[in-house]
């Protein structure tokens, strides 16, 4: 299969790439119709084109010029909706859960205990002490994101006590809240915290069962692209089903969020064309830089990606990774930019500050207030989020084998359906997820959070 009229390989039925012409030493080898490393020897027609004989083009920080492309994503009004949860305060949710945020891990097992009695969902992790400065402002925005998440009808904050992000130090960061839906214990407070606990979750509960799903509009759904556990196929089946569903939704008035910075290393220009406007692309040329820069700060190179399961699964540089990643936000131009742990404030694609590890870029785009994530991979996972986590896989093998992590196949792509006809059946099944149909990660019970730590710990 060739991809691209350009490309100087073909992938074949395994995922892995093929030369179909003679590939001069040091000449670029072309996937996608874009450059993706080059030649470290003569490659010969038919040979084999990987890791051993392949190397990254990738280098450090780069200038970039602005030129604008309009791809002719047009608003058009659609009469589609979900039945979903409308706030008092106008977020729409798709699920009405109650969640138990901690704000330390000293009490994880406490929200554990809490969550197995009263079927509330808790969320533990590390943080929340022994940290300072923007790293403990990092845990507080992802916690005040989750808090403040429109899935969730009642929120528990669960505190120690003791700790440097104790509940008055993560008022101070919430600012206004609702006192019915969301409140507070600290642990060395009570006696028994367990008892008082449950009685704070029976109330919240109850102010939850006082909302009942309604008919919104498909324009309020928001949606996280992920990618992890790529193969060969990712950029060709998966991620450009998702970039098709993207552009339907941004049409209809819809939002999506891109995030993984370094898997955009080696494609960020199919991106900076695409910002509406100078502000966005500085915006854009910013968060690409300002993530090398990190890798440097840490001594570390900034190609260190693909996986080894990418590339067993046929990937061979973080461009060849990047150019199919990318794909998951379409043709849509770019919005706006935000850093990690920003909430989404406009519709349309926005591209989001983060790293590509699978558990920290979920529980990121949770954060910002998306819906649910979208999930493309290869490999396979059964790794979920606090919001519904729907994964996709690249080919049907995997759907087959792992049908009990898998939600839906796109490897029909492959096998010549149109995207046009499988992009409507997909929107479909993601209506029913945001009406209320469990994802595989919600069945099984799989929902976890990870925070991205880059700072001292005492």
């Amino acid at each position: 299969m060739q991809i691209h009229k350009l490309d100087n390989v073909e992938v074949r039925e395994n995922g892995h790439k093929y030369a179909l012409c003679s590939i001069k030493n040091g000449e670029n080898v072309i996937k996608y119709g874009s450059p993706i490393g080059h030649a470290t020897c003569d490659i010969n027609v038919g040979e084999h084109v990987h890791t051993h004989n392949v190397k990254t083009n990738l280098c450090g920080n780069l200038e970039y010029t602005y030129n604008y492309k309009d791809y002719g994503i047009e608003r058009v009004d659609s009469d589609l909706y979900f039945d979903g949860y409308v706030r008092e305060n106008g977020d729409v949710g798709i699920r009405n859960d109650i969640w138990i945020v901690n704000t330390v891990g000293c009490v994880n097992k406490v929200a554990e205990n809490l969550a197995r009695i009263t079927g509330a969902k808790c969320f533990p992790h590390p943080y929340g002490c022994s940290q300072l400065g923007e790293d403990q402002t990092v845990t507080q925005k992802i916690l005040c994101g989750m808090i403040n998440h429109p899935n969730a009808g009642g929120v528990l904050v669960l505190g120690l006590g003791c700790e440097n992000n104790n509940i008055g130090e993560m008022k101070k960061v919430l600012g206004e809240y609702n006192l019915n839906r969301v409140k507070f214990l600290n642990c060395q407070d009570f006696e028994d915290e367990i008892a008082e606990g449950v009685s704070i979750i029976e109330e919240l509960r109850a102010y939850a069962n006082t909302f009942k799903r309604e008919k919104i509009s498909i324009s309020r759904l928001r949606l996280g692209l992920k990618c992890g556990g790529s193969d060969g196929y990712s950029g060709i089946s998966a991620n450009p089903l998702v970039g098709s569903l993207c552009d339907k939704l941004v049409s209809f008035g819809g939002s999506c969020v891109l995030t993984e910075v370094p898997e955009m290393f080696g494609a960020e220009h199919l991106l900076m064309e695409r910002c509406v406007d100078k502000e966005t692309f500085e915006k854009t040329v910013s968060l690409i830089n300002n993530f090398k820069d990190y890798f440097t700060r840490h001594n570390q190179v900034i190609y260190e990606n693909p996986s080894p399961g990418n590339k067993a699964g046929g990937i061979t540089t973080l461009e060849e990774k990047s150019l199919g990643c990318v794909q998951k936000g379409g043709l849509s131009p770019v919005v706006d930019v935000l850093d990690y742990g920003e909430r989404l404030s406009k519709n349309g694609l926005s591209l989001l500050n983060g790293p590509g590890n699978d558990i920290v870029a979920v529980t990121n785009l949770m954060a910002c207030g998306v819906h649910m994530v979208l999930f493309t991979t290869g490999r396979g996972t059964p790794l979920g989020g606090p919001v519904p986590t729907v994964k996709i896989s690249t080919n049907k093998a995997l759907f087959e084998k792992k049908n009990n992590w898998i939600d839906f196949d796109a490897s029909p792509i492959l096998d010549g359906e149109k995207m046009e006809d499988i992009t409507e059946r997909f929107l479909s099944y993601v209506l029913e997820v945001a009406s209320g149909k469990e994802t595989k990660n919600e069945i099984n019970g799989f929902s976890e959070i990870a925070i991205f730590k880059d700072g001292v710990t005492l």
